[in-house]
């Protein structure tokens, strides 16, 4: 049976329901999914206008603003999603970034902000670029493109009004490079090299020296993290997050450039630091902590004279508990950020620095959905076995009680649930290196308005919980991690709300092969199984993902060359006689981080083994779905699934 459904989309089912969901919810899913989102903000050079993004047209374009709760002007109309937009720090312009059909290869486009022209920058299709930032000037930009070789990131700077082959090579790269900002005085750029979400190195490249070669900041043994790096405002030293030394979480540092001592700021006390956005000129800064999922926020001003010292000011007072993206006006007496929690959604601030009032700027609109509606999680924690013990045993027959470790989630009930008779959806995050969070998600609000519980947990492996805790699941250990999903449906089945017959799993990416392999491992478990863009095969995949992506993946899964055997055994294809649930496989043609073929091959391996299975591939889309009208078939078709299978 094939639909012919919105969007440019391929659709392939095994089954004759409906391509609509019931409507048991008091909205259907096109009106949550019109659920607006405004964030990524970004003050211009006057101080009185502020972009940022919103998804009002279905894809996020750049809106400007001039008042708060102001009527903002639409400033780009494409198809396709903005990804970022930077204003000028000097001219009424800005720098955004797009791809083409979600293929992740970003061009930079600049927009006057007086005639709305629009400008390509990069005009080189086949090639990723990098947004660096603007010198002080606002005359260059730097970026880090994949132009010369697929597999590596080089670094250009372009003068502002040049395009395409204008853009100057000023250093060939041998990895994966990202700038992290041009020096106060534009001499020097700061570049960060990574060798996985764990390991990082910091340099600098001097654009004025004779022969242009990077000084390393942060020479190191093992895995370090060095991240959200800064120049301070003389430029002789640089602000970071770090785990360096003996320390499992992130602390806010100081390196001083000439002597490289690395000295403590601000310590997150058990948790991570997350970042910091420093003001390079006034040496103001916001600071963010990450505990238990949600948001503290540091707001101060380092001292001249000692720059391991500052002054604080209070902390804004931001609805919603998660807040992030700060970008500070010229004069950094106010500063932008998003903010978002369970049952608020997206929302640009602006922060009086000194007094900490926060007024909200934009009123991206609810889709008529009261706001009192939106049900709210509970942080919870699940005993699973320990670091050192023996992992239960695939496919259900556990050899040890679940103890020594606690896996931290969250939990959502709808309002209206029955005691014991209410289904729950398991979703689990991608990454594996990521972390779920109680921030806003429409998608979760209409499947809990229908009456499904919601339960998101970060198991072993995830970001957020410290270095240990992230290494859990790494290489070898990975099956550890879907052993924890175990112990997660075994703490549901306990729990009074829930009907223990009607659990379904469902994830994206990393959170896809996540499903797939809870399917294989404990197939009693499972009602149904919802894969989005997930691994079915960890060597195919490697094979054919993005080249300049494999050598960070293969340090988190493990390589091809050594570990090959091990990756065969854990994919879920190759155990897929094992699975039982009713499974919906939903992908992009044009994804360059999980390529098509790894759906296909598991639908086709799970209907030859006679278990029900939908595929659905949208061919105008790449590692997950940014288009409405593709969101609202996608989703749609994962409530008449669940709706009929679970």
């Amino acid at each position: 049976m094939t639909l012919a459904g919105s969007g440019a989309a391929a659709t392939e089912m095994t089954t004759d329901s409906g391509p609509y969901a019931s409507g048991m919810g008091s909205y259907d899913i096109e009106r949550y999914l019109n659920i607006r989102s405004a964030y990524g903000a970004s003050f211009g050079p006057d101080g009185e206008r502020l972009s940022f993004l919103m998804d009002t047209t279905g894809t996020a374009q750049v809106w400007t603003l001039e008042t708060p709760r102001g009527w903002p002007e639409q400033r780009t109309f494409y198809d396709e999603r903005v990804t970022f937009a930077s204003w000028s720090p000097e001219r009424p312009e800005l720098i955004f970034g797009m791809d083409e059909g979600g293929n992740e290869r970003a061009q930079l486009f600049r927009l006057d902000a007086e005639t709305g022209e629009i400008e390509n920058l990069t005009a080189m299709p086949d090639a990723k670029h990098r947004w660096g930032g603007w010198s002080h000037d606002g005359d260059r930009f730097a970026f880090t493109s994949n132009r010369r070789d697929e597999s590596v990131f080089d670094i250009y700077v372009q003068g502002r009004d040049e395009t395409g082959d204008d853009a100057e090579l000023v250093y060939e790269g041998d990895g994966w490079l990202s700038l992290a900002g041009w020096s106060p005085d534009d001499s020097r750029l700061l570049v960060s090299q990574a060798y996985s979400n764990f390991d990082q190195d910091l340099y600098i490249l001097d654009l004025e020296a004779d022969e242009r070669e990077l000084e390393h900041l942060t020479p190191h043994e093992g895995d370090v993290r060095y991240q959200s790096a800064s120049w301070a405002p003389d430029g002789e030293g640089i602000y970071l997050v770090t785990d360096e030394g003996d320390a499992d979480t992130l602390y806010l540092a100081y390196l001083d450039v000439e002597s490289g001592d690395l000295e403590t700021v601000i310590d997150g006390d058990g948790w991570n630091v997350d970042g910091i956005a420093l003001d390079d000129e006034t040496g103001r800064f916001v600071c963010s902590r990450n505990v238990e999922g949600y948001t503290e926020l540091t707001v101060g001003e380092f001292d001249a004279d000692d720059p391991t010292e500052y002054e604080a000011f209070p902390e804004p007072d931001l609805p919603g508990g998660i807040s992030g993206g700060v970008s500070f006006d010229p004069d950094a007496e106010r500063f932008a950020l998003s903010t978002t929690g369970d049952t608020v959604n997206t929302n640009v601030f602006v922060v009086d620095i000194e007094t900490g009032n926060a007024e909200r700027w934009t009123d991206a609109p609810t889709a008529g959905i009261p706001r009192e509606t939106f049900d709210e999680s509970d942080l919870v924690h699940v005993d699973s076995f320990g670091v050192d013990g023996q992992r239960p045993s695939a496919r259900g027959t556990p050899e040890e009680s679940h103890t020594g470790l606690e896996v931290p989630g969250f939990l959502t009930l709808p309002d209206d649930h029955e005691e014991g008779q209410t289904p729950v959806i398991v979703d689990i995050h991608g990454g594996p290196e990521s972390q779920r969070r109680p921030s806003f998600s429409s998608v979760k609000q209409y499947f809990l308005d229908r009456g499904y519980a919601y339960f998101e947990p970060n198991v072993r492996g995830s970001s957020g919980y410290g270095a240990d805790y992230a290494a859990l699941d790494d290489v070898e250990k990975r099956m550890d991690s879907v052993a924890d999903i175990e112990a997660c449906v075994e703490w549901l089945q306990d729990h009074p709300a829930i009907d223990p017959d009607r659990i379904a799993a469902k994830g994206g990416s990393y959170g896809g092969f996540m499903v797939l392999a809870a399917l294989t491992e404990y197939p009693d478990l499972w009602a149904a199984g919802v894969d989005v863009v997930g691994i079915a095969n960890f060597v195919t995949f490697l094979e054919n993902t993005g080249d300049w992506r494999r050598k960070l993946r293969e340090a988190e899964y493990g390589s091809l060359a050594e570990d090959r055997d091990f990756l065969e055994e854990i994919s879920p294809i190759n155990n897929v006689e094992q699975i039982e649930a009713p499974l919906f496989v939903l992908h992009g043609e044009n994804d360059p981080r999980v390529p098509v073929g790894e759906a296909e091959q598991i639908v086709e391996e799970v209907r030859d083994h006679g278990v029900p299975v939908r595929k659905l591939i949208f061919d105008d889309e790449g590692h997950g779905f940014s288009k409405l009208a593709n969101r609202i078939e996608a989703y749609s078709e994962i409530a008449d699934f669940l709706d009929e299978h679970v």
